[in-house]
Formats: C-alpha cells, structure tokens, sequence
C-alpha cells in the first residue's frame, strides 16, 4: 500500500475534505488495488460527502476482498439505514455483532433499525446491551443515550394505578415503572443488577435511587431502602413517592414518628393521594391509635370509594374498638370489591 496517499486521504478526511480524501484514497487504491482498508476509507469519505450508493458500493469491494471486516459491515449497515433499507443494514449490523460480539455501537444501531421496523421489545433489548457494553468501556454519555432511548420506548404509565394491588409508580420514567413491575412479579434481583448499572452510568440519578428504594422495601430490606430514599431526596427528588416508601420502611422498623412526618410531607406534596392515607392509617393502628387510623382510612375512601384496601384495614379498626357493625360492614364491602376485582388471595384473607 501507498502510504502516501492512503495518510494524506486520511488527513483529508479529518479536516472534512472528503472530496480531497476520496481522490487520495482512489490514488492508493491504483498502488493497492485488493487493500479491503482503502475500500472502507473512501467508503466512509463517500458517506460523510453524501455519496452513500458510491459507499455502499466500496464497502461491499471491501468485504469481498475481507469477508471477515466488522468495520466494513458496520459501515454499510449505517449506509444502508440512510438508504432506508432496513432489512439490508439489519442483515450487516448482525455480522458485524457475530463477528465482534463485544460491539457497542452495532448494538445501539441495531437497536435503532429495530426501532424503525416496529420490533420494539428487540429494539429495547439492543439498547440494553449496548448501554451494558458502552458502561464496561467506560463511555458514560453513550450509556445514558441508549438509557433515554430505553426509557421513550416504553408504554405509557396508566393515568390511575390498579387500586387492587397498591403499588408505587414513578410515571415520569417509563424504564423504572417497567423495573417496578418486574419487582411486582417477583423479580425483584434483577430488577435491582438494572437499575445498578443505571447508577454506574449516572450516580446522580435520583429516580434509580427512589425506584431501587421501592424495589429493597419490597424486599423487607428496610434499612437499604431508607438510604437510598435518603440519596434521593439529597438529589432534590421530592416526590410523593419518596416520602410515601420511606414512611412505609420506618413504619417497618417502628420509627412510627417518623414515618408520620414522611407521610405528612407526602400529602403536602399530594393532599388527594388516598395510598397516603392508608399508609398513615396503617402505622396509627400499629400505634394502637385506632381512632386516628380510622379517620385516614375514611379520607382515603372519600377520594377513592372503591378502594378494599382502606375498608379492610378500617374493619380491622372498628374491630379492635369493638364497633362490629362497622367492622362487619366494611369486612362485606371489602370482600366484595375483592371478589369482583378476582383478587382471590385478599378475598381469602378478608372472609377467613
């Protein structure tokens, strides 16, 4: 190989004149006409001037002179993408990844071929990996990139959380609300390894901690989970969320004091939020403060009257006051609402 012509193409490239890098690169290619290198660099020069049939076609000289180029497949599947033949760049960007499986960016633009031929669940997946492989190179902005990616690509939260099983949800990031669910379904371990190596990738994010928070509550890992609620609020996550899982996890722990206070803030913040009330309620009756626990459940069913929750836990109330009529009537109405919800596991547990 010239290489003359091959660095001063190479030169050319970098202070974007392409035009000059391509003639350069077309003079080595008259030294060193079976060199799959200079192929890939006027390929390249090619694309970045706009030229994408001319790369494409140098790119495929190249992988006929190398069959084994990751660089050449990676090259003329982001050439093909421009091109809008998703199939074509799908087909290289998969090479190349058999080829290097170790590949980041394939991965992301795998993802991204993916996203636009409507695969989303293998889109979110190419992402994921490519955010893993990005974060192990220590390339922090790309990791966050395929992060946001993974987050626009999920559904919507629903605008009101099913009341059957209460459940905290953090809409404003569709992937931790995803992450919840996964914990919801008892997936808890890796649920948490995902949101670790969102905080290897951002330690400053508040919502990886509120969400790894709900996720060790889960857990009964009370003390694991204050402290990350703790890490969230320090990063000025004020959300209702946090005060209400933190509140939650002190209860546990018997700070019922302090547990009050978090769930006080919580209504500060969301006055119409009825799993406070019921939050709040639950910790005055573990104070034996059953007057007051009755008073959040019956506030929590003024904002939400088909809640089974707040009836049975103010039918435990009413019991331990010796009220059994009410007891009676809420341990019916809570049973009921169970029933037609199919929730047989809190059915069972309200009529035994």
């Amino acid at each position: 190989m010239n290489d003359g012509f091959y660095n001063r193409g190479l030169e050319k490239a970098r202070e974007k004149d392409f035009a000059g890098a391509i003639e350069e690169f077309t003079f080595a290619l008259h030294q060193s006409p079976y060199d799959a290198d200079i192929y890939c660099k006027r390929g390249l020069a090619y694309y970045d001037s706009g030229a994408i049939h001319q790369a494409v076609s140098d790119y495929t000289e190249a992988l006929k002179l190398d069959p084994q180029s990751v660089e050449a497949y990676y090259c003329r599947a982001l050439a093909r993408l421009a091109l809008k033949n998703l199939p074509g760049s799908l087909q290289d960007v998969e090479q190349a990844i058999r080829l290097h499986p170790d590949h980041a960016a394939a991965y992301n633009l795998r993802g991204i071929v993916q996203r636009k031929q409507g695969n989303i669940p293998f889109a979110v997946a190419s992402f994921k990996k490519a955010a893993e492989l990005f974060l192990a190179q220590k390339d922090q902005e790309s990791c966050r990139q395929c992060l946001e990616k993974i987050r626009q690509l999920q559904p919507k939260a629903p605008e009101k959380p099913d009341l059957v099983s209460v459940k905290p949800i953090i809409a404003e990031k569709d992937y931790f609300h995803q992450l919840l669910e996964r914990a919801e379904k008892g997936e808890c371990e890796a649920a948490i390894a995902d949101i670790n190596w969102v905080l290897q990738a951002d330690p400053q994010d508040a919502q990886a901690y509120c969400c790894r928070g709900v996720v060790l509550c889960k857990q009964g890992k009370y003390r694991l989970a204050i402290a990350d609620f703790n890490q969230a609020l320090q990063l000025n996550f004020r959300d209702v969320i946090v005060y209400r899982n933190r509140g939650k996890a002190r209860s546990q722990l018997g700070d019922h004091l302090g547990a009050i206070a978090d769930f006080n803030s919580a209504l500060q913040i969301q006055p119409q939020d009825s799993l406070v009330y019921i939050a709040r309620g639950n910790t005055y009756e573990a104070m034996g403060n059953h007057y007051d626990a009755i008073k959040d459940y019956t506030e929590s069913l003024r904002i939400d009257a088909d809640n089974p929750h707040a009836y049975y836990n103010r039918a435990i109330a009413y019991t331990h006051l010796e009220e059994m009529q009410h007891a009676i009537s809420d341990y019916q109405r809570a049973a009921s609402i169970y029933c037609e919800k199919e929730d047989w596991v809190n059915y069972h547990q309200v009529i035994d």
